[in-house]
């Protein structure tokens, strides 16, 4: 058994008692620094009681945005006491703007993909990214993914269970490419025109 399968078998055994409770505590403390997702209860619980599934989603996403905050002020706690001694401020200032830039993006993608969740949240911090933005994204991303494992588990019951647990973050990131590929596209359809106008 490999020692991240023990973390999750642990995590199970540790948070499943709890029910309701159990699955918000996980995905609190995943979203700022626990390494086990809070997807394992989520689809555990929802299979055991599928008429449940959206409940137990919703409170899975609260748990996630309430935690991913609290990883926010993690990084902005972080920034005043270390990272100032180890990077210059115009450093800072720099990659400041970076994450400013692509902040909603970047945070909806960790949030929806198997991309550690809590690095993008303590991140946010760091890097003092709008508060009501991040929470935004946080909100969308988490809810989204949570909420399209319910409704698979509510229509497929314990069917679904292995895609969910070996395919479903693939599956995540292959929308996420798809959308930026048609990001991609439309912006260079865009530029395109705006060339063709200026001829």
């Amino acid at each position: 058994m490999s020692l991240f399968q023990g973390l999750m078998d642990w995590t199970s055994r540790t948070f499943l008692p709890f029910g309701t409770w159990g699955l918000f505590i996980l995905a609190f403390i995943e979203s700022s620094f626990f390494p086990v997702p809070p997807d394992l209860l989520l689809i555990i619980l929802a299979v055991a009681n599928p008429h449940m599934a959206l409940w137990y989603a919703l409170v899975c996403t609260l748990g996630s945005v309430i935690g991913g905050m609290f990883g926010y002020q993690i990084g902005l706690w972080g920034e005043k006491a270390l990272l100032e001694k180890f990077v210059s401020k115009s450093k800072i200032e720099k990659v400041h703007k970076l994450f400013e830039r692509y902040e909603a993006g970047a945070i909806f993608i960790a949030g929806f993909t198997p991309i550690p969740y809590k690095v993008f949240t303590i991140a946010a911090g760091v890097f003092y990214i709008n508060f009501k933005k991040f929470v935004l994204a946080s909100a969308a991303s988490r809810g989204l993914r949570f909420f399209i494992e319910a409704i698979l588990i509510m229509l497929f019951g314990e069917a679904i269970r292995a895609f969910l647990d070996k395919m479903f973050n693939w599956a995540s990131l292959a929308i996420v490419g798809v959308v930026l590929l048609l990001w991609w596209a439309y912006g260079r359809m865009k530029h395109a025109q705006r060339t063709h106008q200026a001829i």
